[in-house]
């Protein structure tokens, strides 16, 4: 069975970094059928795509995130890992880690087929 499990602080200071690992287990990452994505919901708000990271280790960004979003991977261990630099309270939200079929855009949510469960992350001082 495929499971994606979330971790990293769940409080983070304006204009520090944001840091999650996703650890996949049941897959693996560099399967060339599925990517793996990061994906974000604030509060009172739909879900947005924040990026992906192929087969290869090729990552994709939101364009209106990209500027100050890093998406990388670790093989070995089987996870991958979000970098989101100079965060804002607007940074607020569950973010998600899951997995995405090659078939479909990585914006659509009815792509993926297997999510983590999702961790609070707050920026606040």
């Amino acid at each position: 069975q495929v499971q994606l499990q979330e971790s990293g602080p769940g409080l983070v200071k304006p204009s520090q970094t944001l840091s999650l690992t996703c650890t996949v287990s049941g897959a693996s990452i560099t399967t060339d059928r599925y990517y793996f994505s990061w994906i974000r919901q604030p509060p009172g708000k739909g879900r947005e795509w924040i990026g992906y990271i192929d087969y290869s280790g090729s990552s994709y960004y939101s364009p209106s995130l990209k500027s100050r979003t890093s998406i990388s991977r670790d093989t070995s261990n089987n996870q991958f890992s979000l970098q989101l630099s100079s965060v804002t309270p607007e940074d607020t939200a569950v973010y998600y880690c899951a997995r995405g079929r090659v078939s479909s855009p990585p914006t659509a949510m009815e792509g993926y087929d297997y999510w983590g469960q999702g961790t609070q992350v707050t920026v606040s001082s």
